[in-house]
């Protein structure tokens, strides 16, 4: 019997998996089990899954340490008494205290003391549930010792740590790891003994002849521990099942909603909807899954009562129930998305919200979340050691200089040249790496269970404050908890943030509803944005690749853009469809007559099924239709292959029925056996990467929100980007875009500017927040006084009511912040020297009465723009000017991206300043780069850089190029294949002269 067992979920202490744990008691002849790691439940669900296939009987509990030291094991005696241990490890972790020398009393539970605690506490009271722990070791202090006489409390406390002294090695450097410390300064006290290995049932038996009232009492003991779970097919839905008073109730209401609602989205509801809401509302019902929308319905409509932007949409937008009650703004039936990719008779699991909330607001709804419902608790993640930086936290341990760290991190070495040290390094990373790190937080998972969370595991409490359960989504589903996705984005901020920029901006202006999206899909001036590509800062679409795609698609309507957002995915475009995809797009829109009998290639089958994409699979969607029409599943069983092939779980033997039953049906329908396989390969090769249609359309309505704002207010929209953090692009690149809108782009001035950029007509000047070294409080405290007091008047006014170090007025003169005052920031940083320079920070008290200011006679400065652009790059990380006003020679002869169309085919030069790189592997696992870049007139062009080139010519580091290569154009999108780039010299930093001089 082991009841003292530790699995890697006993962070930077164990060594191996719940599988290995069971693998090794087995061995040994050992058929009772308890895990018990240490203040951590993560293995516990796992556990009592597989145990049993084993043949072992297992409990489940906690060893209670202060860091290292033993307090006692918690074994639960069933399930109240988990919940119990659960509880009070929680309530320990949340408030970050230690674990007092006694044991709480819980009914439900057994508590074990190791002997040396005991002796150390002189304890002679025990409760019930109290047990003293012997382990091999202590048995020969037991003979000699008081203790001898508790017969009835004494049971076997042999601790499993390690399965051999390489896993003892490694327990050692993971405890380096967690102290921060050298191997050889780890102290005893922090490692598990060597003794902590596997000993077998038979030896255990021996040892223990002079004492078998000690083996009796723990084989007593674990007879009494039952904790049961239902698990994967067996499990039942533990989420929350009401969610108002009953559940007669909660059908009623939904069933309400629909109906009340229908007529605000469908003004003449035909009786296909009609079927179908009766439809989806009969397989919801029946299913169980009336809660589950009612609980997302309750979260969405709190967050527009808070006027939060959201975007509803997984597998949620194939549902004409979430459309109609106001969950999603996917309209399925414009789309023809299924129901059963949503919810089917296969499927026991509820079905998938993904509800985008701005950044600004997931932390209010996540807190409205944990206010409403009682068992809540975010799900957590598991941070596993990554192979590098093991190889990093290893190097410090065993005391390796950085450079050699960085060269056996790097994994650029010959193994003959590393020394002795570096090889027990990488031994040892080999044994860490993929063990999990640390418990974090799930990127959207929020679980609203039916019964106390923990029934299921303990809780941490991270940095935001939520409690988070110490089981992933996994480990969740398994038992049938199933997560609410609540996540964030900056999209949907920059739609909020640029309506109030615009009501600040332009008060007078007419902004049309954001939620009216039909408007926007059919307004020209919105679709001709698309069609160029002209999508700066709009979400999803602005990389460079995305607006490639929609100039060589010509994008110009929602529908197409909802195509091209799965185009581009890995799915589509790995498997060469993406560009078959272009072709037959663009040969229908030239020859719709001659479309589809005069193109090559088409299958005439797959065009039948899917006409719209060109009898393409395009969407998760598509293999649903192949597998339906083609293949003779029903809708239910063809998600459930779709799942299959996306490498989720399946009921054993599931995905062999259906095979099965999709070759026999096709063989039936009298397909080839040639044909049928041509099929089944194609659907098994691009349902693992598709992408669902109600994602993509989803996306697809947020673009087009972005689009309108972009089209019709663009300085405004470009700010409001800019204050949320860019998007694809570095925030230079933004500030190049707000001018070639118009906009004039100014660095921090004291007077105009705040934290965020503002905008002022067309003039727009960047936030304090930009300035690197410029201090929280210093920004404060100027934008406090500036409220209170007004405008600053002078450099002497500033310095009068601003608390300010020298060290912090230099940054915002060396920027230019005190440009109203019409003097040189050369002749003004002189003048601040003069009256800073001796002189500590003034208080925030204000001045009785103003000190006269001595004035200075200075002498004329020279100004070098030069200098201007060099300090930005120190301050802001980047310069308000073009790289190509730091060139050090004139430019030679060369094209402008204006004049492509002239040179199709032909090899040209053309100077371009770097935006993005893209570095991407081939077939043949090679690097090769696709490069963004401005012209000397700011207007874009793109590269494509094939790998004998990318390794002759590899790029370093941003600035101006020289391209030479072929110009090609692919369907109106131009890309000059690079045969050779050259790095333009730029001019040295002028001040760096000065200081030599």
């Amino acid at each position: 019997m082991y009841l003292n067992c530790h699995t890697y979920y006993s962070m930077r202490y164990g060594t191996f998996s719940m599988p290995a744990l069971c693998k090794l008691a087995k061995t040994n002849g050992i058929s009772k089990v308890a895990l018990t790691d240490i203040n951590n439940t993560s293995g516990c669900l796992p556990f009592l899954k597989i145990a049993h296939e084993f043949d072992i009987q297992p409990a489940v509990g906690i060893d209670f340490r202060n860091g290292a030291e033993q307090q006692y094991v918690g074994i639960a005696k069933n399930n109240n008494g988990f919940r119990q241990l659960n509880e009070f490890l929680s309530a320990r972790l949340h408030a970050k205290s230690k674990f007092e020398p006694q044991s709480p009393f819980l009914n439900d539970c057994y508590f074990i003391y190791p002997f040396e605690k005991i002796i150390q506490m002189g304890k002679i009271d025990f409760s019930e549930n109290e047990f003293i722990g012997i382990s091999i070791e202590s048995l020969r202090k037991l003979k000699l010792s008081p203790y001898r006489s508790f017969h009835e409390k004494l049971v076997l406390l042999q601790t499993l740590s390690f399965r051999g002294k390489k896993d003892f090695n490694a327990h050692r450097l993971l405890r380096c790891i967690d102290n921060n410390t050298l191997l050889s300064k780890l102290p005893i006290s922090e490692q598990g003994s060597p003794n902590h290995h596997p000993i077998s049932a038979s030896l255990l038996e021996n040892e223990f002849l002079e004492f078998p009232h000690i083996l009796k009492n723990t084989e007593r003991l674990m007879r009494n521990c039952s904790v049961n779970f239902n698990f994967g097919k067996n499990r039942t839905n533990q989420n929350l099942q009401v969610a108002g008073k009953n559940k007669e109730e909660d059908v009623e209401t939904l069933k309400t909603l629909c109906f009340k609602n229908l007529s605000k989205r469908y003004l003449n509801a035909s009786e296909e909807i009609q079927k179908r809401v009766e439809r989806e509302l009969e397989s919801i019902i029946g299913l169980g899954f009336v809660s589950y929308f009612l609980i997302n319905l309750d979260i969405v409509r709190y967050a527009k009562s808070r006027n939060f932007p959201f975007i509803g949409r997984g597998s949620g937008a194939n549902s004409i129930v979430a459309y109609i009650i106001g969950i999603t703004n996917v309209d399925p039936i414009e789309l023809d998305l299924y129901f059963e990719r949503f919810i089917n008779p296969e499927r026991n699991s509820p079905p998938d919200f993904d509800i985008d909330f701005s950044w600004k607001d997931r932390d209010e709804i996540t807190a409205y979340i944990f206010k409403k419902y009682e068992h809540t608790a975010l799900i957590a993640a598991y941070v596993t050691f990554q192979k590098r930086a093991v190889i990093r936290e290893l190097g410090k341990v065993f005391g390796l200089p950085k450079a050699e760290i960085d060269k056996l991190s790097s994994g650029y070495f010959r193994k003959e040249k590393i020394d002795e040290m570096g090889k027990l390094v990488l031994k040892y990373s080999y044994l860490i790496e993929g063990l999990p790190n640390y418990l974090s937080v799930h990127s959207s998972g929020i679980m609203i269970a039916n019964t106390s969370v923990y029934d299921f595991a303990g809780t941490f409490l991270p940095p935001k404050g939520f409690p988070t359960i110490q089981i992933d989504m996994h480990a969740a589903e398994d038992v049938g908890i199933f997560k609410f996705d609540i996540l964030s984005q900056r999209g949907l901020s920059k739609i909020t943030d640029a309506i109030e920029i615009i009501k600040k901006n332009q008060p007078e202006a007419k902004i049309a509803d954001i939620d009216d999206v039909a408007k926007f899909k059919t307004d020209p001036k919105i679709n001709d944005l698309l069609k160029a590509g002209d999508c700066m800062g709009v979400f999803y679409v602005e990389s460079p690749a995305m607006k490639g795609l929609l100039t060589k698609l010509q994008t110009d309507n929602y529908l197409g853009l909802v195509a091209a957002s799965s185009i581009i995915r890995p799915g589509v475009s790995s498997s060469g469809m993406k560009d078959e995809y272009i072709k037959r797009h663009r040969f229908k829109k030239s020859k719709p007559e001659e479309f589809p009998q005069n193109y090559k290639g088409i299958h005439p089958v797959l065009y039948e099924i899917m006409p719209e994409t060109y009898g393409i699979m395009v969407y998760q969607e598509d293999v649903l239709k192949v597998a339906h029409f083609f293949g003779g599943l029903t809708l239910g069983e063809a998600d459930l292959l779709r799942r299959g092939m996306s490498g989720k779980k399946l009921p054993q033997g599931a995905m062999e029925t259906i095979e099965k039953k999709f070759w026999e049906n096709c063989l039936k329908k009298g397909h080839s056996e040639k044909l049928i396989e041509e099929i089944w390969y194609q659907i098994s090769s691009f349902a693992g990467y598709a992408f669902p249609k109600g994602h993509s359309a989803s996306y697809a309505v947020e673009s087009y929100q972005s689009l309108y704002l972009k089209c019709y207010f663009p300085l405004e929209f470009m700010v409001a980007v800019l204050n949320n953090g860019g998007g694809f692009y570095r925030p230079e690149t933004y500030i190049r875009e707000l001018k070639r809108c118009g906009g004039k782009v100014r660095p921090p001035c004291i007077n105009k500017s705040d934290h965020p950029t503002v905008i002022e007509g067309k003039e727009v000047f960047l936030g304090f927040g930009y300035l690197k070294e410029l201090e929280s409080k210093t920004i404060r405290r100027i934008l406090e006084n500036r409220q209170f007091f007004g405008a600053f008047k002078s450099l002497d006014d500033f310095i009068d009511r601003v608390p300010i170090s020298l060290e912090q007025l230099t940054i915002l003169l060396r920027i230019g912040a005190f440009r109203f005052t019409g003097l040189d920031k050369h002749h003004l940083l002189w003048k601040a020297t003069f009256k800073l320079g001796n002189s500590k920070p003034k208080s925030d008290q204000a001045l009785l009465f103003q000190a006269q200011h001595k004035d200075f006679v200075l002498p004329k400065f020279d100004f070098s723009l030069l200098t201007e652009i060099y300090d930005q790059f120190d301050l802001l990380g980047f310069s308000l000017h073009s790289h190509f006003k730091l060139l050090k020679n004139p430019l030679k002869p060369a094209l402008s991206a204006t004049d492509f169309s002239d040179y199709i085919g032909k090899n040209i030069q053309v100077y371009g300043e770097l935006i993005t790189l893209r570095k991407t592997r081939t077939s043949q696992n090679q690097y090769m780069y696709f490069g963004n870049f401005y012209d000397v007139n700011g207007n874009f062009f793109n590269t494509v850089h094939f790998p004998m080139v990318a390794k002759k010519y590899p790029i370093h580091a941003k600035g101006v190029f020289l391209c030479y290569g072929k110009l090609v154009n692919e369907f109106g999108h131009f890309s000059l294949i690079i045969d050779k780039i050259m790095r333009e010299e730029i001019s040295g930093d002028p001040r760096l002269e000065m200081v030599y001089k």
